[in-house]
């Protein structure tokens, strides 16, 4: 599984790939369960503020340290229009839906991610293959299934709030070809020093405000969003884009959903319909065909 053009003797061993699935697999699909504790003692937005500008300073600063150059004027002005969208929009977002929805079912609707980002490349004119077709009509089926006949139904903040955050993803990650961005890691450490400075202002704007000391527990989800969730698992899917096949790379988007779920289940007792599964079922088999079929061009 080696990257394109590259040699055997460059190719990753077995045991790093192994590991850096396991980090945007597991790491990634537990950070909505991690998200939900971290409400118990946090607002939506201030709670993503403290996470990004954790993360965001100390990669920056461990970046700096190993030479890699910082932004420019023009880097810094890009970075801040792009956090508005892969950062405040969507991972703010998220966590003010799971003040009210279950940790799993935000990781089904933002499973539909995918599905945005192949419907903004079609109109900047990337023509979709007919199997990209099939796996559009499939996925936004499953998405209005899931929106219509589930209980997102019954709490229109969070329904509103998921169906923005993978649309303000996808948009982000269609907008941000071609812009003059610095290197990878040092571009997300920008993202998320920037997005913390929005997320900070939405916090403002709302009032939110920390009216009692957080309980340990919710300190400590909140510690593990920002080395796990931030920092490792960002960096694995960097490495991961650098060093296999797009399609693994980008396989965590089924993935997660699932393992959101189980973890939901297991430890804090989420429940949830064969109908929400059902529909679960319909999106991720959406977004495989349209990842599969991107694959293969």
């Amino acid at each position: 599984m080696s990257a394109p053009n590259a040699s055997s003797s460059a190719s990753p061993r077995l045991w790093a790939v192994a590991l850096a699935l396991a980090a945007v697999y597991v790491v990634w699909g537990s950070t909505y369960l991690g998200i939900r504790f971290a409400l118990e003692g946090y607002p939506p937005f201030l709670l993503g503020a403290i996470r990004m500008a954790l993360a965001g300073t100390l990669m920056y600063a461990f970046l700096r340290w190993r030479g890699v150059p910082a932004p420019t004027r023009s880097q810094w002005k890009q970075l801040w229009w792009l956090s508005i969208f892969m950062v405040l929009l969507s991972n703010g977002l998220v966590n003010v839906a799971e003040q009210e929805v279950s940790s799993g079912m935000a990781a089904v609707a933002v499973a539909s991610m995918p599905l945005w980002a192949a419907l903004f490349a079609f109109l900047r004119g990337e023509r979709p293959r007919r199997n990209e077709w099939v796996g559009l009509a499939l996925g936004f089926a499953g998405v209005l299934w899931l929106n219509a006949g589930t209980d997102l139904a019954a709490t229109p903040t969070g329904m509103i709030a998921l169906l923005i955050a993978p649309v303000a993803w996808a948009w982000g990650s269609i907008w941000s070809r071609g812009r003059d961005l610095p290197t990878p890691f040092m571009s997300a450490a920008g993202q998320m020093l920037t997005g913390g400075a929005w997320m900070l202002g939405a916090a403002l704007v709302t009032g939110e405000r920390l009216t009692d000391w957080p309980p340990l527990d919710a300190t400590l989800a909140l510690g593990y969003l920002v080395t796990f969730g931030s920092i490792i698992g960002f960096t694995a899917y960097i490495w991961l884009l650098h060093h296999v096949r797009p399609a693994l790379a980008t396989s965590y988007a089924y993935v997660n959903p699932p393992i959101a779920v189980l973890f939901g289940v297991l430890l804090a007792g989420e429940a949830f319909s064969l109908h929400e599964l059902a529909a679960m079922g319909v999106i991720l088999a959406g977004v495989a065909i349209i990842t599969l079929s991107r694959t293969k061009r």
